[in-house]
């Protein structure tokens, strides 16, 4: 597989990009002008930045695609990771032509209201918008699927980091990904932890499972 990574940058360093080797696009929400990267308002977490990357480029995606955040590495393992241990990674996933994948050493599982999460811990208070709140996830995946709500969720991608073919992106159609981008955009700044619902539910919305897609989504009546 062809490999391109896709970059959700605020202000964190990514020179560790040209280490990977890859072609990178690298979407910068900081305002500082990064040479070479693509602007984008600040808004939406790494949601947005992935689903416009997609509703973008959706007929030309390559192979695999990479979605990462500025600084992926804390989570590769419960001691870290370097840029090395994540190229070891994108060329397993590539060499096996594994079409989803996360790159974190755990899964979480949590209802539908994303329980347990730190959403209302005192002492991360201030640390998001949204905090004090639940999560979305049942209500997100209602709003994005055909079929009944699962009653419990084990997101494989919940960091935010994970690979995926563009043949698995392509098993929803471009529609929904505008829909997708729509939520993210009517919840700029996560206050109502839109954006955290969606590193619940990347694995779900590319599973494959075609049974699970509209007929219709609401741009398009």
């Amino acid at each position: 597989m062809n490999v391109n990574l896709v970059i959700a940058r605020y202000r964190e360093d990514v020179s560790w990009v040209a280490r990977a080797g890859y072609p990178a696009i690298i979407y910068d929400k900081s305002g500082e002008g990064l040479p070479g990267a693509v602007p984008l308002p600040n808004i939406g977490r790494e949601a947005h930045t992935y689903l416009t990357h997609i509703v973008r480029h959706y007929e030309t995606l390559d192979g695999l695609t990479v979605f990462l955040q500025g600084d992926p590495f804390d989570h590769l393992s419960q001691q870290g990771g370097t840029a090395a241990d994540l190229v070891s990674m994108i060329e397993t996933y590539a060499a096996k032509g594994r079409p989803f994948g996360g790159f974190a050493w755990f899964k979480l599982e949590c209802d539908g209201l994303g329980r347990p999460h730190d959403l209302r811990k005192p002492e991360n208070e201030g640390r998001w918008p949204g905090w004090g709140r639940d999560i979305p996830v049942a209500e997100t995946f209602a709003k994005l699927f055909e079929g009944p709500v699962p009653e419990r969720f084990v997101a494989r991608g919940v960091t935010g980091n994970f690979a995926v073919s563009a043949e698995r992106i392509r098993t929803r159609p471009k529609a929904f990904y505008e829909y997708a981008l729509s939520l993210v955009e009517a919840d700029p700044q996560d206050r109502s932890n839109t954006g955290h619902a969606f590193e619940r539910l990347w694995h779900l919305i590319f599973n494959g499972n075609t049974a699970w897609n509209r007929a219709r989504y609401p741009q398009e009546d």
